[in-house]
């Protein structure tokens, strides 16, 4: 018994020797400088509008006699898009001629007694009171004259609007009447389309009360509705509404951002989800920002680490300033970089290093240690435990 309890001995010995031989396959993590993009998103949903909108109505009350225009019809600015009968409109404007007509000769009429009258009144060759009736009659009727030619531009005015012409380039996307309808003007315009622009269209996004300080205007956004799922549209930030909506507790605020539609594929109302890019570097020196936490560590059964150098005085760094280790041959160089703008991922570099230069980030195993496991100074309390092992009491 004594002899095999020798013999387990002896081999354990050897198996604990022949581990202690071998050395550590810790490797140092580096990441090439290079030179990149680096952005910060903020995500919002909003609706599809299109930036020129107008109503188009009429002015004057009648029945609608033809209609030139319907849904999705493309129409251009000044094109005749429907009629209202002109029958009782043409009868207004002949009624008020014939009243500037009856006005014009009293006013003439008027007008030469006044003159004749004024005249004798000079010469005192009649009373004032007879010219003073005179005047007066000539005044009278020069104010009707000039209200009856008032009226006739009115009903001119009236007979151009039984016309309805486009106010712009756009598409009909709603039509309201019907040919024979009735359309009554009174202190509201009666509606006859709704005509859009579709050239240029606008998405109404609302952001988080948390991410609105950030958007600006003039900041590049992307979009996609789900109209067209595959395709990515591009905008730009124009306004920045100062209202706030809150609903369900939750404040946001109006975003207006303006996009280009050649193609006329956005359409009114389509939901839209907003990617605005408040942050935006292109053409920078970037580091990951892990690469600012490392530290060099001793391995000493590791005879292939990089030994580091004199690490900087991290107290006397400015507040854009950060350390860095910069692998150079086959030694660690503590370098003094200043950063610029950040996403939490990636920090783009001012100065202090050039693309290509090799920065530790880390350690990608841990030392062999005497007992032959790997990190088994940091293997996880949770792990399976190999057999034999003795149990803390």
């Amino acid at each position: 018994m004594n002899h095999i309890i020798k013999s387990i001995t002896a081999a354990a010995l050897v198996t604990f020797m022949g581990s202690c031989g071998k050395e550590s396959s810790v490797r140092l993590e580096t990441v090439k400088v290079e030179t990149g993009e680096i952005t910060e998103t903020v995500t919002a949903t909003g609706t599809v509008e299109s930036v020129t909108q107008v109503d188009v109505g009429t002015q004057v009350t009648g029945i609608i006699d033809k209609l030139y225009a319907d849904y999705n019809s493309i129409v251009k600015k000044g094109e005749c898009i429907a009629e209202i009968e002109k029958t009782m409109l043409e009868s207004d404007l002949k009624s008020a001629e014939a009243s500037v007509e009856s006005a014009r000769h009293t006013y003439e009429y008027n007008r030469t007694n006044y003159n004749r009258d004024k005249a004798l009144h000079d010469k005192q060759l009649i009373s004032d009171y007879e010219f003073q009736t005179s005047k007066k009659d000539y005044e009278v009727s020069k104010a009707a004259y000039e209200k009856a030619m008032a009226d006739r531009v009115r009903a001119a005015k009236n007979l151009n609007y039984a016309e309805i012409y486009s106010p712009i380039d756009g598409i009909v996307i709603s039509r309201e009447v019907e040919v024979g309808q009735t359309v009554v003007s009174s202190m509201n315009v009666a509606n006859l389309y709704t005509i859009a622009d579709l050239d240029n269209m606008q998405v109404i996004g609302n952001v988080d009360e948390a991410d609105i300080g950030q958007v600006k205007v003039g900041q590049r956004v992307t979009f996609t509705v789900d109209a067209y799922p595959d395709d990515l549209f591009e905008g730009t930030v124009t306004q920045v509404r100062l209202s706030p909506t809150t609903e369900s507790n939750v404040v946001t605020y109006e975003v207006v951002v303006g996009a280009s539609n050649p193609d006329h594929k956005l359409i009114p109302g389509l939901t839209a989800n907003l990617t605005i890019y408040v942050m935006s570097e292109k053409d920078v020196l970037q580091l990951p920002a892990g690469a600012f936490n490392f530290e060099p560590e001793e391995y000493p059964e590791a005879k292939n680490l990089p030994q580091p150098g004199q690490p900087v005085d991290r107290s006397k760094l400015a507040a854009d300033e950060k350390s860095v280790w910069v692998l150079e041959g086959d030694k660690l160089v503590n370098k003094v970089v200043r950063i610029g703008a950040g996403n939490g991922i990636k920090t783009s570099i001012l100065s202090g290093l050039k693309a290509g230069e090799l920065v530790a980030t880390g350690y990608d195993d841990a030392p062999v240690g005497k007992s032959g496991d790997m990190a088994s100074d940091k293997q996880s309390p949770f792990a399976p435990q190999p057999p034999g092992r003795n149990k803390k009491k």
